[in-house]
């Protein structure tokens, strides 16, 4: 169980890292608002997979 917390964790890190300086440098409200679904998406995923039981 950890190890998926860690994991989601550097995940979350690793995208927002990625997709921050897009969003800041082209400033498009559209682009923001899918960038925010795919992350609350993320979120819903790590929350679900935490819940699962291991295999």
């Amino acid at each position: 169980m950890p190890i998926r917390i860690f994991a989601g964790i550097v995940a979350l890190v690793l995208v927002l890292g990625y997709l921050i300086p897009v969003v800041l440098k082209l400033k498009n409200i559209p682009l923001t608002g899918s960038i925010l679904v795919g992350i609350a998406m993320m979120l819903v995923d790590l929350r679900q997979s935490l819940k699962a039981k291991d295999d």
